[in-house]
């Protein structure tokens, strides 16, 4: 493997962590990735790996007609380690592209680990006293000790809003009598299994869950929550029909045994590649694991549901981003910091790795002497981009990519062509630069293999 004389520091092996160290390796710079696993867990974490999925296991649509597509698109143009490994992982989702989770991770770690120019060091960084250029991507669970040293650097002092993840349930508890299996529109066949409600069994539902018990916050927890990822408590106290145009909205699911429209549908997506393990989708709670097992049990199929994972809530770390990042990912008042993942305010798998390949190209760019890069604004990298660092943004909420906040088609082009012509567009833009950072690669390798980095990375190194 050839090299540079430069370095970087990445802090946080999830899976910006992982893209941005994939990125300056890339780049032929070498690496230091902190990950404090698994000397210490957040909340919601469970095993050593890097790259552990948390909240899903779906990283969404794979079609050029959704936003998130296009995204992806462009990330595996990137040469993405994330969406590579979730390909070679993927697991039936529909037109969603959804993984085995541990297997993912698995394969992450190991190709990580043995990377030549990266060195894993399982230790937590409390403070900023780590070698620079350098990436912050500790995640949306960042521990309290970083989340000081982030607040100091950023002169910030609150950087968190909470979130909420759905429960998991084992699949022979199922009533396969009472579900049917279809895709919403039929798209993808029969991936997903399907729990009809008549309109009885719907309001009794929303009901018992505004009647249940909610975990209590902390009384100096502010409960901020992002709007796309609201628990099913939140929304139904919105509006009894809520959750029926929500997340239980029988729209492109008519049964197809009966042609029958029922009046709603919770959809249920398998978890694993064994499919032992259902995701209650769109049911992300903060209700006690007691009143989740009652009130989720009254939905037709689920009377005997046995839960792999309860539904929680946890807390997100994000900075104001538009008062804080230059569009480089670097921080305006700390030269040579840069952040990466949901840290910058994005939401989503797919948005939080890719913020991590653009951290870890500009720190490696400026490690090496060389000037940093912003994708194109067309592109849907470039429009994510755009709006975590607009200014003009207000009140700054996390945001996934949409195509509302990347720019217009021309008049000229019709309604129903718009999307394709966004996609087509932003992938010919992100070619184009693309071409730019390969040439930029080979600049800064030289022309000599170093032989001095070793090929046997332990990936369990404590820091010194």
């Amino acid at each position: 493997m050839k090299k540079s004389d430069a370095e970087i520091t990445v802090i946080g092996g999830g899976l910006a962590g992982c893209e941005a160290a994939w990125r300056a390796a890339r780049m032929g710079v070498g690496v230091k990735l902190y990950e404090m696993k698994p000397h210490r867990y957040s909340p919601a974490h469970r095993n050593e790996n890097l790259a552990e999925l948390v909240c899903s296991n779906s990283l969404r649509a794979k079609s050029l007609e959704n936003a998130s597509g296009i995204l992806k698109r462009e990330l595996e143009l990137l040469d993405s380690i994330v969406i590579e490994s979730a390909h070679a992982h993927r697991i039936p989702a529909g037109g969603a592209l959804a993984v085995d989770r541990e297997a993912f991770a698995r394969e992450i770690t190991g190709r990580v680990a043995a990377h030549p120019l990266i060195e894993v060091i399982r230790a937590e960084v409390a403070e900023l006293d780590v070698s620079f250029p350098a990436v912050i991507a500790t995640g949306p669970l960042t521990s309290d000790a970083f989340s000081t040293a982030l607040r100091q650097v950023t002169g910030r002092e609150k950087l968190f809003f909470y979130d909420a993840i759905s429960p998991i349930i084992y699949t022979d508890s199922i009533d396969m009598n009472v579900a049917f299996r279809a895709s919403r529109y039929g798209k993808g066949g029969d991936d997903y299994i399907n729990l009809p409600m008549d309109e009885e069994q719907y309001y009794r539902l929303v009901r018992e869950i505004k009647r249940a018990d909610e975990v209590e916050p902390h009384s100096f927890e502010d409960t901020k929550i992002f709007e796309g990822c609201l628990p099913v408590e939140v929304m139904v106290r919105r509006g009894e029909d809520t959750l029926a145009f929500g997340p239980l909205k029988p729209v492109g699911l008519d049964d197809p045994e009966t042609g029958k429209t029922h009046h709603a549908v919770l959809q249920l997506r398998q978890e694993n590649s064994e499919g032992t393990l259902h995701n209650m989708v769109g049911f992300q709670t903060r209700l006690k694991q007691g009143e989740q097992e009652r009130v989720f049990r009254m939905i037709p199929g689920l009377e005997n549901a046995r839960f792999a994972r309860y539904g929680s809530m946890h807390r997100n770390t994000y900075i104001d981003a538009p008062r804080l990042l230059l569009p480089t990912l670097e921080l305006k008042r700390r030269s040579g910091l840069f952040v990466a993942g949901q840290l910058v305010g994005v939401e989503g798998y797919v948005e939080s790795a890719a913020m991590g390949i653009i951290a870890g190209l500009n720190a490696a760019l400026l490690a090496s002497g060389e000037g940093p890069q912003v994708p194109p604004r067309e592109s849907a990298l470039g429009s994510l981009i755009f709006y975590i660092t607009d200014s003009g943004v207000i009140e700054f909420q996390p945001m996934n990519i949409n195509f509302g906040i990347m720019p217009g088609a021309p008049r000229g082009v019709r309604k129903r062509d718009r999307k394709r012509y966004l996609a087509k567009r932003a992938l010919s833009a992100m070619e184009t630069w693309v071409d730019r950072i390969e040439r930029l690669k080979d600049i800064i390798k030289p022309g000599e293999d170093d032989t001095s980095i070793p090929n046997d990375v332990d990936s369990n190194q404590e820091a010194p």
